[in-house]
């Protein structure tokens, strides 16, 4: 079966109506107050991938509460991702095999389309292997909230639908979402092939400013390849990483916990 007849109709059919419909800023232009819904819900959900998706569900370097894990979770699938425990299941698999012949998005083994977001519509990794979540498993309410993932980001264009009124939706949701998916793909794809390598990692991992900036700290993905249950990916005082610093802030006021700190080493090239 090719790759275009193993893609969801579902999933294809919300992936292209959200980005036909980014043609809806036509009657809604642009003004201060949406391009402000713009950005606060990008960041907001931005946090809620890199936070919550990546590093405490994919990774678990640092803890949360039952409730503000729960919280968290729902936080990361408003971004419209698919489930928690579907994407730590698969990122998790990543890790293990990058890019290798089994990494799931290795613009190295199936190009820039397959690794950017060929993947991610693909029926060929719908299901993920139980056993490779079993920590998250336990929780009732995690696999509830994974297996109906589509709520929350229901939950969510809502909610900027009836406080912002449409043109807010347009802005708040639609072309967010969109521009979120991109920036979050990027980091499977352009951190794979474009960037400096600071560590000699078994994969192609790249670290790269710009990604940094507008994916929250992700950008920084050698360093994070290098040492990947670290909370904090940029490793020295310039590499901005804005997740972590908000991760660091929760934990001052007990949100957040045990932090992981990247690991020494002498391998650094």
């Amino acid at each position: 079966m090719s790759r275009l007849r193993g893609y969801q109709f579902g999933a294809v059919l919300f992936f292209l109506l959200l980005h036909v419909g980014v043609v809806a800023v036509w009657w809604a232009p642009p003004t201060g107050a949406l391009l402000a819904w713009l950005l606060g819900t990008y960041l907001l959900r931005m946090f809620g991938v890199t936070a919550g998706y990546h590093r405490y569900f994919g990774h678990r370097s640092y803890t949360l509460s039952r409730t503000g894990q729960f919280l968290m979770a729902f936080l990361a699938q408003t971004s419209a991702q698919k489930g928690v425990l579907w994407w730590a299941a698969h990122h998790r698999l990543h890790h293990r095999e990058s890019d290798q012949e089994a990494d799931v998005h290795s613009p190295h083994r199936r190009g820039f389309w397959w690794a950017h977001v060929g993947w991610v519509l693909s029926n060929d990794f719908d299901e993920y292997d139980p056993e490779a979540v079993r920590d998250l498993r336990r929780y009732p309410e995690l696999v509830w909230l994974d297996r109906h993932h589509w709520v929350s980001t229901v939950v969510f264009g809502s909610a900027v639908a009836i406080i912002g009124g449409w043109p807010a939706f347009v802005w708040g949701y639609v072309v967010s979402t969109v521009v979120l998916y991109h920036c979050t793909f990027a980091i499977n794809s352009l951190a794979h092939l474009f960037g400096t390598r600071r560590f000699e990692t078994r994969d192609e991992s790249r670290n790269n400013w710009w990604l940094a900036i507008i994916t929250l700290g992700e950008g920084w993905h050698n360093n994070h390849h290098h040492s990947p249950g670290s909370c904090r990916q940029g490793h020295r005082w310039w590499e901005i990483d804005v997740t972590y610093l908000v991760l660091k802030a929760l934990s001052w006021v007990g949100i957040a916990g045990n932090l992981r700190s990247p690991r020494k080493t002498r391998t650094a090239l």
